[in-house]
């Protein structure tokens, strides 16, 4: 005999009983009657665990900003705000002024950056497009799996023995001092270093692009191109956009390839060819011979302000997103 029944407590809940089991209205499952409780209990322990990790994220990245803030008081309070203005980092002295670091971090990253994305989405398109199999795909594909996870000090080993001389070859022919380590060097092994992340994202991101919107588009007459550019383009700009941040991410925070690479001058650069520094070389660099207890500070500042520049890449970014109504 089939009855609505409402149990009140643990049991709680719209379901009909069938003879023995029980149709639950909310999950839409047939469940056996004395399997309920132990079900319920599952999915209790489940979304206890998920949250649970999830405030453990919050709590680590709480957590990591709150003692980068104490460890900088002792610097914050010696140097106040011409730790973010002053040009001269001079340790001996204990003047700490890191508007170089910061300039060439920023510098770096988003040239880097600029260099990088041509080069990501022709090989998302590509591998998402025009030949998502094949055994040349599949190479290709795993070729760029790789790179990814190449570490970083063979990135910088390479750009000592290839890019150092070819831009030392370029300098030369251009007219200025032949350094070979610079800005533009660190830019370069930057960018190859991150094309891996932003193309793998985006090869997902346009094999998403439903098959139905691009047949409409041939069915209307459009050419690949035009098709690529007006459906696979538009539909998948969050994702690419969301790739291109995480890339910039990580060129922000790169070490070892780029300190191998840059020349680690503590000067103002004035160029492109201009040996420089970036944050994280100088926490690299500098972090054991931190003698007094504001010099360490200072280092970690420096970090502090690493992950605060971070942090409001990340929220400008998602605004951008927000205002391209590609974020709801």
């Amino acid at each position: 005999m089939e009855k609505e029944k409402i149990k009140k407590g643990k049991n709680a809940g719209s379901f009909r009983e069938l003879s023995g089991t029980l149709w639950d209205n909310e999950s839409k499952v047939l469940l056996p009657l004395e399997s309920l409780d132990k079900l319920r209990l599952q999915e209790r322990n489940f979304r206890a665990g998920l949250s649970t990790a999830s405030a453990l994220i919050l709590a680590i990245v709480t957590g990591i900003f709150i003692t980068l803030v104490i460890a900088s008081l002792p610097s914050i309070r010696a140097t106040g705000f011409v730790f973010f203005t002053g040009s001269t980092w001079d340790p001996v002295k204990n003047i700490y002024g890191t508007l170089p670091f910061l300039v060439g971090t920023v510098i770096t990253s988003f040239l880097a950056l600029l260099i990088s994305v041509p080069f990501s989405l022709g090989v998302s398109l590509f591998l998402g497009e025009y030949y998502p199999k094949g055994w040349f795909s599949s190479a290709l594909r795993t070729a760029v799996d790789l790179m990814a996870g190449i570490p970083s000090v063979i990135y910088g080993f390479w750009a000592l023995l290839i890019l150092v001389p070819l831009v030392r070859s370029l300098e030369m022919g251009i007219g200025v001092p032949a350094y070979g380590v610079s800005i533009l060097t660190a830019s370069l092994v930057l960018a190859i270093m991150i094309i891996p992340y932003s193309a793998s994202l985006g090869r997902e991101v346009i094999a998403m692009v439903p098959k139905n919107l691009k047949e409409a588009a041939y069915a209307m007459g459009a050419t690949r191109f035009e098709m690529i550019k007006m459906v696979v383009i538009s539909y998948s700009k969050s994702g690419l956009f969301a790739a291109t941040l995480l890339s910039l991410g990580r060129a922000l925070g790169e070490t070892m390839a780029v300190t191998m690479v840059i020349g680690n001058s503590s000067i103002l650069p004035k160029s492109l060819f201009d040996p420089g520094n970036t944050m994280a070389s100088v926490i690299a660099n500098e972090f054991t011979e931190a003698a007094s207890t504001t010099y360490f500070s200072a280092l970690i500042e420096l970090g502090l302000l690493l992950f605060l520049l971070t942090a409001v890449i990340n929220i400008v970014g998602k605004s951008v997103m927000k205002k391209l109504n590609v974020v709801k």
